[in-house]
């Protein structure tokens, strides 16, 4: 596949903004000594003086709640404390671009977004500035350090197209990138397995045809015949970062062109994930832009796309791919080693 999560915009959260201490902190401290003195020299009243300041210094030190304008996104993992937007969605496309980009992340970290009906996400979206969703998605964080995700990918290879989707099962870590990928029995290449490791070979994957045509695995090119026989991307191009820097990146060549950037707005759901679909239209097409058309399906509760849909000149669709899961997980040495007893290779 080609959809590579690599330019990586993951970002360490930083929720908690501890209360400062200040002239109030040091009058309470006075107080605490003023009730507790030296002078009280008793086993009880010295538990009473630790348990006042005890108090004192939880009630300073608990982080405020959310403010729903907060810059720095909570993982994409934890629960969010982020309080829905008070402006309503209607509203939203007379905000200025920043207050635009800040209602978006608030509406989707405190899951007021994917509460929308489908007519008000509509709406809501076409009344933005255009260049809020790109914003949107370029502050992110549109992955994860390291996760799990389930995939049905499609792609015309030599002009033809499968006749079912290959479903795969992919293990992503970053720093450095390393990835294993399963193709699961109900889809295409049922069996086949690969790991890449660019700690040990950069430019190289590790695997194994399936099926009955399961042979011993091998070392081969990321750009070698047997990769390119199966898919028009290299295997760092799995995972959602990929997609969101080539929207990012399609995006640069329309401004550089001068381009309209024609955009259709719709609520879809792809294989059960609902979803905002954008299709972008080009007036040049390939090889200018990566497809003349593509349909990019926005997830409800994260910066990133869940979904694709590419076309080329001819109208012709050249690929789909559908996230249906999305896991983050800590993954130990032993996930990206071929000698790992639970693989095949």
């Amino acid at each position: 596949m080609k959809h590579r999560l690599s330019a990586r915009s993951c970002r360490t959260p930083a929720f908690m903004r501890l209360a400062r201490f200040s002239p109030r902190t040091d009058g309470l401290r006075a107080s605490l000594f003023t009730s507790f003195g030296v002078s009280s020299r008793s086993v009880r009243s010295r538990k009473l003086l630790i348990a006042a300041l005890m108090a004192g210094a939880t009630a300073l030190a608990t982080p405020t709640a959310f403010a729903q304008n907060d810059d720095t996104p909570p993982a994409l993992d934890t629960a969010s404390a982020v309080k829905a937007p008070a402006t309503p969605s209607s509203q939203v496309g007379k905000l200025t671009l920043d207050q635009q980009v800040k209602w978006l992340r608030a509406a989707q970290q405190s899951g007021a977004l994917e509460k929308l009906g489908d007519a008000q996400l509509v709406a809501l979206f076409q009344s933005l500035d255009p260049l809020a969703l790109p914003r949107y998605v370029k502050e992110g964080p549109n992955g994860y350090p390291s996760y799990e995700f389930t995939m049905a990918r499609s792609e015309r290879i030599h002009g033809q197209w499968p006749d079912k989707p290959d479903h795969m099962l992919v293990r992503v870590a970053h720093d450095p990138l390393r990835i294993y990928a399963k193709w699961l029995p109900d889809g295409a290449r049922a069996g086949q397995e690969i790991i890449y490791d660019e700690s040990k070979r950069t430019d190289e994957m590790y695997g194994h045809l399936g099926g009955i045509m399961n042979v011993m695995p091998v070392w081969t090119s990321l750009k070698g015949a047997l990769a390119r026989a199966q898919s028009n991307h290299q295997v760092r191009d799995l995972g959602t970062e990929y997609i969101a820097n080539q929207y990012l990146s399609e995006g640069k060549k329309y401004i550089e062109a001068g381009l309209p950037r024609s955009t259709q707005v719709e609520v879809k759901t792809i294989d059960g994930v609902r979803v905002v679909a954008f299709t972008f239209e080009t007036p040049t097409g390939q090889p200018q832009f990566y497809a003349k058309k593509e349909t990019l399906g926005l997830d409800l509760r994260h910066p990133y796309f869940r979904t694709v849909e590419s076309y080329d000149n001819d109208g012709k669709i050249f690929e789909k791919i559908v996230f249906e899961t999305i896991t983050p997980k800590t993954f130990d040495d032993s996930t990206f080693d071929p000698k790992n007893k639970a693989y095949k290779f």
